[in-house]
């Protein structure tokens, strides 16, 4: 047996790469470690106890919109409701919690799309993202339906979209890998006729050339996964600080292990122990 890999320090969102199947690296504190070639080995993630805001580096007892402290959450643009809820946004009326990040993240090209990772959903994502948000959704297919100039307006579209389409993923169908085949072209063209008073609306509002139909060719995903869970078991950090499994596989920003589904997003902020050992 070799010696096992160890790494301390606090956990990020897995780092991707658009490969066949997708690359995934494991980023704790300051070290990485390419997971794609472990699958197969037992692996063990430690929770010291200890979360520090991902901003700040302020300790907190708890973590905020994964990974912020709660003056950060309260003070902070990139934790204002409007970037779960983008039809809210309030740049244009001058009460952006921080006008130079909103001009940044919000105040920039956005795609409106189609993907498949539990079923058909729409979603938005900044142009800049694409392919990294199919990926960190699970998706095994998305395709871009329409270029947007701000965030504010994809949210508009957004909301227009989901009267005919859901905008939420079954996040234990990913990790099965059940998602259904389906016409992504088709899917688009038929989603675009239904909301086309509402883009001719929104085009009139908000300007000629601020809305305009995406031609891509569907996009495809592929996993890096050995086995698929028969039963999707989370596995909770804050009530089970150690958890230990055979990595079997990694899909969105989950780790399946033999022994139940890890959200490595969910806890950014935590500081943890990973280990690896051969078997």
């Amino acid at each position: 047996m070799s010696e096992p890999i160890e790494l301390s320090g606090r956990l990020v969102k897995m780092p991707v790469v658009a490969e066949t199947p997708v690359g995934y690296t494991l980023k704790v504190g300051d070290h990485t470690l390419a997971l794609n070639d472990l699958i197969g080995q037992p692996i063990e993630i430690t929770f010291s106890g200890e979360i520090r805001c991902i901003h700040c580096n302020r300790k907190t007892s708890k973590s905020f919109n994964q990974g912020y402290c709660y003056p950060c959450f309260k003070r902070l643009a990139a934790c204002d409701s409007c970037i779960m809820s983008p039809e809210k946004c309030h740049y244009h009326l001058g009460t952006c919690r921080e006008p130079e990040w909103g001009e940044t993240h919000c105040m920039t090209g956005h795609v409106v799309y189609l993907a498949n990772s539990s079923g058909l959903k729409v979603g938005i994502t900044r142009a800049n993202q694409v392919p990294t948000r199919w990926i960190d959704q699970g998706a095994v297919a998305a395709i871009p339906m329409l270029r947007v100039a701000t965030r504010y307006l994809a949210g508009l579209v957004e909301v227009a979209c989901k009267q005919h389409v859901a905008d939420r993923t079954n996040w234990r169908t990913m990790l099965k890998g059940e998602a259904p085949e389906m016409d992504l072209v088709a899917e688009r063209s038929a989603l675009l006729e239904k909301i086309a008073p509402d883009l001719e609306k929104l085009a009139a509002e908000h300007g000629q050339g601020t809305i305009e139909t995406a031609d891509d060719p569907v996009w495809t995903l592929d996993y890096p996964v050995a086995t698929w869970p028969e039963k999707v078991r989370p596995h909770n950090l804050d009530k089970e600080p150690v958890v230990t499994g055979v990595l079997q596989g990694i899909k969105g920003q989950y780790l399946i292990l033999d022994t139940g589904v890890i959200n490595i997003r969910k806890y950014t902020a935590y500081n943890v122990r990973v280990r690896v050992l051969s078997e």
